[in-house]
């Protein structure tokens, strides 16, 4: 062996000795620093048996499996400790509002309903038995532009940071309007069909509702556009002249709303007299109330449903009885779909008839026939992404339930779209089939900013092709409305953009120099 090869030969055992020596205790050290003790399957067990009682009993039961571990660990559960009289565990404050003055002192536990250890069972369920990451999209068609159908249109008035909380045509004048609220400004402008700023009306607060009645609208001014328990919440009337020019009545026609959505005028009893259905969504306190006129400005108020997250509804006699029912579909922890059916003189019977799981974040819903029977059906979205679990959910997206005749639902369709904030069906394209506009407000815009509109052309069968138009990519899309705007006997669009993101949503796009509004002007091209 010469000298050259005497020294490769040190070298290497030098190395082969040194990695006996030391990546054993090198592994050994990296093991237990990177794990934990495993947990007890006596404890997953009990947890899972203690979650039927104790999670199930407010809201439809989780599964483990719809959110990642660490939206459980750190959003979800801390954020429900407090409704089970846990406030502070393993060193860790958990977020609750007892100290707020607006929240029952009766509303939080005084003390913990569970047994020392019981909580912790519930943890090691449901972390333990989550996944790592939820699954992606299973999309059956990519998301495409191409359709001629609609052609974008932009209004002249723009200006930074637009916070565009609702947008209306209003077809109850003979020249159809647009209509928008800018939250930030508490404004409403008013538009001509060629999109030119006609009238402007400060509101001294934040309009995320507006029905509309020939010469006259009733505002819905949410008070605190924020989470908040407080009850700033007003209807307000609005009379619009001669001229064309708004103006806001004084005083408002009832007040100390918790954070209210959606005012709808409506005679429940047949009196004779206007009454008001008030979807109250609130925070940690809400309501489904109806306000009955009693005449000289006087309102009693009338609980339907002591519940928070009521977002939207819809009143129809779905049982012929001359008699105006209700469906509203609640949001906020305990999700579904609810039927008031009135019984006359103002009492209602309950009835639900569709349940989500908590972390669906339901967005919306609308009544539709989908299968020509005269049964309504149901067209549901869920996407509201801003809470405790603020991660992409394949589960996102429009639902189609079909009604058998009975008001018994089940799922016919599905599309995937994160962050799915509004689905409105109508038959877009004179084909004689219901097709579906659809925004998201939490969409993945750094990936797939498509999805902040996709129309989807209804092919029969249950069978939709998505499209997109190039103008949907300059907004985030917070509100939608459709109806024929020009009179052309087509409905069109518009997409209203609230612009301001939380540091969770990435984007290319900067929306704050985006127009406050769009318009989908449907061509009738295919």
């Amino acid at each position: 062996m010469n000298g050259y090869h005497r020294l490769v030969f040190l070298a290497l055992a030098f190395i082969f000795s040194y990695i006996l020596l030391f990546y054993p205790l090198t592994y050994c050290h990296e093991i237990s620093k990177n794990s934990s003790p495993a947990i007890p399957d006596s404890s997953i067990e009990k947890g899972k048996k203690l979650a039927v009682v104790y999670c199930g009993n407010c809201h439809l039961l989780p599964d483990p499996g719809q959110l990642d571990k660490k939206s459980w660990e750190k959003g979800v559960l801390p954020a429900m400790g407090p409704r089970m009289g846990i406030f502070r565990y393993m060193g860790q404050d958990y977020p609750s509002s007892r100290y707020d003055r607006y929240v029952s002192r009766s509303f939080y536990p005084s003390k913990s309903i569970l047994q020392p250890g019981e909580w912790q069972n519930i943890i090691d369920y449901y972390v333990s038995t989550a996944p790592d990451s939820l699954g992606g999209q299973n999309r059956k068609a990519s998301i495409r532009t191409g359709n001629k159908l609609f052609v974008g249109m932009i209004p002249k008035l723009r200006y930074e940071n637009p916070l565009t909380g609702f947008v209306a045509i209003d077809t109850t004048v003979l020249k159809h309007r647009i209509v928008i609220s800018d939250v930030s400004r508490e404004s409403l402008y008013r538009f001509n069909q060629g999109l030119e700023l006609i009238d402007t009306l400060f509101t001294k607060g934040q309009v995320v509702g507006i029905d509309f009645q020939p010469d006259e609208m009733t505002l819905c001014n949410i008070g605190i556009l924020n989470p908040s328990n407080g009850k700033y919440g007003t209807a307000e009337h609005v009379r619009i002249n001669g001229q064309g020019k708004m103006h806001l009545d004084s005083p408002a026609l009832f007040n100390e709303l918790a954070r209210p959505v959606q005012i709808t005028p409506v005679d429940f009893n047949q009196d004779g007299k206007k009454d008001y259905l008030v979807c109250e969504f609130g925070n940690l306190n809400g309501a489904l109330c109806w306000m009955e006129n009693q005449g000289n400005g006087n309102f009693r108020r009338h609980l339907l449903r002591a519940s928070p997250g009521a977002i939207k509804a819809w009143v129809q006699d779905y049982n012929h009885d001359g008699l105006p029912d209700i469906w509203v579909l609640f949001a906020q922890g305990d999700e579904g779909i609810f039927l008031f059916t009135n019984k006359g003189q103002g009492r209602f019977e309950q009835q639900e008839v569709l349940k989500f799981p908590p972390m669906y974040g339901s967005s919306y819903f609308e009544l539709a026939d989908f299968n020509h029977d005269g049964f309504p059906d149901i067209v549901y979205t869920c996407g509201d992404n801003a809470d405790y679990s603020p991660v992409l959910k394949p589960y996102h997206g429009v639902y189609i339930f079909i009604n058998d005749g009975k008001n018994h639902f089940h799922q016919q369709y599905f599309f995937p779209v994160n962050g799915c904030y509004k689905a409105v069906a109508r038959d877009f394209d004179g084909d004689g089939d219901l097709d579906i506009a659809v925004i998201s407000f939490f969409a993945d815009y750094e990936r797939q900013p498509e999805e902040g509109f996709v129309y989807l052309e209804n092919k029969g069968n249950m069978d939709f092709l998505p499209y997109t138009v190039p103008e949907a990519k300059d907004g985030r899309w917070l509100t939608m409305d459709v109806a024929d705007l020009d009179g052309d006997g087509r409905p069109d669009i518009i997409l209203g953009n609230f612009s301001i993101a939380p540091v969770t949503i990435k984007s290319k796009t900067n929306w704050k120099h985006g127009p406050p509004f769009i318009v989908l002007k449907n061509t009738g091209l295919k």
